[in-house]
C-alpha cells in the first residue's frame, strides 16, 4: 500500500521536475515546445512520403519538400492570428506589436518567445495555404488534402507532449489520481493532465482510424472530411477537461471557445462530405 501511494505521489509531482527548456543560453531558452514542432513536421514528412512509395501517388518527393514550406508558415502565421483573434483580441488591439514582439520589457528586456497558439487558427492558415499552393501547382486540392491527413494526428501528438512539457495547457481541477500539479497553476490544485489525453485521442487514436482507411478512396475529400468530423468530436470532450483560458471564461456557463470552434469544424466536415460524395456519385 505504502509503495502505491508513492507511485501515485511521483505520478503527481511529475511536472514539477520537467525543465522546459533544452537550451539556456543566457535570456534565450529553446523550449522541447519548439522541438516538438520539428519533430511533429518530421514525423508527417515522412509518412506522407511513406505513402507515395507504398501506394504508388504521382507526386514527387520535391513537390511536398515545397509544400511543406507553405504548410509551416500558414500553420505558424494562422496558429498566432488565431489566438489573437478568437482568444485575446482586447489585449493585443490595445498592444498590437506584441502579437509578433517576443521580448518582455516590463522588467527590463528579456527574450519569452511567442506566447500563443490557437489550433484552430492553425487549421485555417494551413487550409488557406495549400489551396494557394494546390492552384498554383495544378494539384487536386481535396486529393492532397486526403494524401496528408491520415498522417497529421500522429504528429499532432508530439505538439500536446511539447503543451505538457512545456507545462502549460493543463486541465481543470479534480480529485482523481491520476491527476498532476502544475507548477504554472497560480492555485497549485491537482488537474486533469488534459495535453495527454490529447496527445492520445486526437493524436495516437485518430492516427489509428484514419491510417487505417487511408487505402481507401470514397470520394475525393473523404479523409478530410473524416479528419476534421474526428477532430472535431474528440477535442469537443476533451474540452471538458481542459481548463478555459482566464481571460475567456465558458459561454453561458457551460462550453468554451475551443468547443465552440470544435462544432463549426464538425459542421464544415459534415458538408464537405456531404457535398463532395454527391459530386463524386454524380460524376
Amino acid at each position: 500500500m505504502g509503495a502505491m501511494i508513492q507511485m501515485v505521489n511521483f505520478w503527481q509531482h511529475i511536472p514539477e521536475h520537467i525543465n522546459p527548456a533544452f537550451l539556456e543560453v543566457g535570456s534565450f531558452q529553446l523550449r522541447y515546445y519548439g522541438l516538438m514542432y520539428l519533430v511533429a513536421f518530421s514525423i508527417v514528412y515522412l509518412l506522407v512520403i511513406h505513402r507515395i512509395k507504398d501506394e504508388g501517388i504521382d507526386w514527387s518527393k520535391e513537390t511536398i519538400q515545397d509544400y511543406f514550406v507553405w504548410a509551416i508558415a500558414g500553420l505558424l502565421i494562422g496558429s498566432r492570428l488565431g489566438y489573437v483573434l478568437f482568444y485575446n483580441l482586447e489585449y493585443y488591439a490595445a498592444q498590437p506589436l506584441y502579437i509578433i514582439f517576443p521580448f518582455d520589457t516590463s522588467a527590463g528586456f528579456r527574450f519569452i518567445g511567442i506566447s500563443g497558439m490557437s489550433y484552430h487558427g492553425g487549421l485555417v492558415g494551413i487550409a488557406l495555404a495549400s489551396v494557394w499552393f494546390c492552384r498554383r501547382r495544378g494539384i487536386n486540392f481535396w486529393q492532397f488534402a486526403d494524401l496528408f491527413c491520415p498522417a497529421v494526428p500522429l504528429g499532432y501528438t508530439f505538439g500536446r507532449i511539447g503543451n505538457f512539457l512545456n507545462g502549460e495547457l493543463y486541465g481543470r481541477i479534480t480529485d482523481v489520481w491520476w491527476g498532476m500539479y502544475f507548477p504554472l497553476d497560480p492555485l497549485f490544485r491537482l488537474r486533469h493532465p488534459s495535453q495527454l489525453y490529447e496527445a492520445f485521442f486526437e493524436g495516437l487514436f485518430l492516427f489509428a482510424i484514419l491510417w487505417s482507411v487511408r487505402k481507401k478512396s470514397w470520394f475525393d475529400g473523404s479523409l478530410l472530411s473524416l479528419y476534421l468530423v474526428g477532430y472535431g468530436i474528440v477535442r469537443f470532450c476533451i474540452e471538458f477537461f481542459r481548463q478555459p483560458d482566464p481571460q475567456m471564461g465558458l459561454f453561458m456557463g457551460m462550453i468554451s471557445m475551443g468547443q465552440l470552434l470544435c462544432l463549426l469544424m464538425i459542421l464544415f466536415g459534415v458538408v464537405v462530405m456531404l457535398v463532395k460524395k454527391q459530386q463524386g456519385e454524380s460524376a
